[in-house]
């Protein structure tokens, strides 16, 4: 026994911890998201075995998961780079918007239920997913981009979004950026771009909205913050993540949007078991 949680299930989840860093990584460089899908689950499990209360479970959850895709992020838009594919002008429009968005989701995580977060994560995700996986091209708004106010709209959503869900954003902004024409390519590498200043505000708003709840958040947790396993998965994902974006520049377009829908859709089918 540890802390009254009997070792066998500890070392369980730490294997399932440590696997999930490794795919978070896979995923990050793939699809040019954080992989926070797979890390929000299984540490919003770890918390339970914990006893962490419910009120602060999810948001403790979703803070950690923003906090050890941060260095996932930047080592994945390092990656695309070096392909050439990110595109500079939407990172610069939608940076902006996209931050104050991370800032209103973690001023909603202080007074926020959990299904809040679950909600948000399936109805957006199923979304994407549907889009990929049967409608292709034919879900188009045009072949070029829409006017800066547009696409300030569009930051803003991403950032909110990916606040609620304990993303980097990745998901939702391909799914803008393929609507517009955009090859799948060229979005998954500007969707790591923008990753990056959404998971350092994000990490940091979720520190903070976390203080006033300090007194029921478990040992060595920063806000909604937890250090250890931040320290346990974030190295992990964050050495793997160049792996993926290899693999994503080897694949064709069409599989690329089949993985990441089927990907979305068993997410979501996750978040929506766990709403009853």
């Amino acid at each position: 026994m540890f802390l009254g949680v009997p070792l066998i299930e500890i070392l369980w989840l730490a294997l399932a911890i440590i696997v999930a860093g490794i795919i978070t990584g896979l995923l990050a460089g793939l699809f040019g998201i954080g992989g926070g899908a797979v890390i929000v689950p299984v540490l919003y499990e770890v918390f339970r075995l914990l006893a962490v209360p419910d009120d602060v479970r999810i948001q403790l959850a979703v803070g950690t998961s923003i906090a050890i895709i941060l260095p996932t992020t930047i080592r994945s838009y390092l990656a695309h780079r070096e392909k050439g594919l990110v595109i500079p002008s939407v990172i610069r429009l939608w940076a902006v918007p996209a931050v104050l968005g991370v800032i209103c989701g973690a001023v909603i995580a202080v007074f926020a239920p959990p299904s809040v977060f679950k909600i948000a994560f399936i109805a957006i995700a199923s979304f994407i997913a549907l889009k990929f996986l049967f409608a292709s091209d034919r879900w188009n708004l045009g072949s070029e981009l829409p006017s800066n106010a547009a696409m300030t709209g569009y930051g803003f959503v991403i950032g909110l979004a990916s606040s609620l869900m304990g993303v980097s954003g990745g998901s939702i902004s391909n799914i803008i950026l393929t609507l517009y024409g955009k090859p799948i390519h060229n979005a998954v590498a500007t969707s790591a771009g923008l990753g990056v200043p959404i998971t350092i505000v994000g990490t940091l708003g979720y520190i903070l909205a976390g203080l006033p709840h300090q007194a029921l958040l478990p040992p060595f947790s920063l806000g909604f913050v937890s250090l250890i396993g931040l320290a346990v998965m974030a190295p992990l994902s964050s050495l793997t993540a160049p792996y993926g974006a290899r693999l994503a520049h080897a694949l064709s377009r069409r599989t690329l949007e089949v993985a990441l829908a089927i990907f979305l859709l068993l997410v979501s089918l996750r978040f929506l078991v766990s709403l009853f």
